[in-house]
């Protein structure tokens, strides 16, 4: 009996995780419920338009997902144009007014990520 109670256990454990790894093979790690993360760009990329500009480490970002939802909350805002290297998890901040650091860090904890070293 003990021996069914602990197979009805691992299935179940193995559902669930064979669930959750093709749920972020198919939508990305973020599982973003099926549903890619819509970009938004920012209504002036020119950069010569924006003549302070702060680097950004970006820790937890691991998708595509994930990138596009730190530069949106840059991008959403006036006067700022962001964008973010994945690989290297640094984002590049262009601003036509300069921001505090305190004031960059809580863009980056409200995309729901943490803050690193601001360059």
């Amino acid at each position: 009996m003990s021996t069914a109670i602990i197979c009805g256990i691992l299935i179940v454990f193995c559902y669930f995780g064979l669930r959750g790894t093709i749920k972020r093979t198919k939508y990305g790690c973020c599982g973003s419920g099926g549903s890619e993360v819509k970009k938004i760009k920012a209504a002036d990329k020119d950069i010569s338009h924006y003549p302070y500009a702060r680097t950004l480490e970006v820790e937890g970002m691991t998708c595509g997902n994930c990138k596009k939802r730190v530069e949106n909350e840059f991008n959403s805002r006036e006067g700022l144009y962001a964008s973010v290297d994945l690989k290297k998890k640094l984002a590049v901040i262009h601003m036509k007014e300069q921001m505090t650091e305190n004031e960059l860090i809580e863009i980056v904890r409200k995309a729901g990520y943490t803050p690193g070293k601001i360059k």
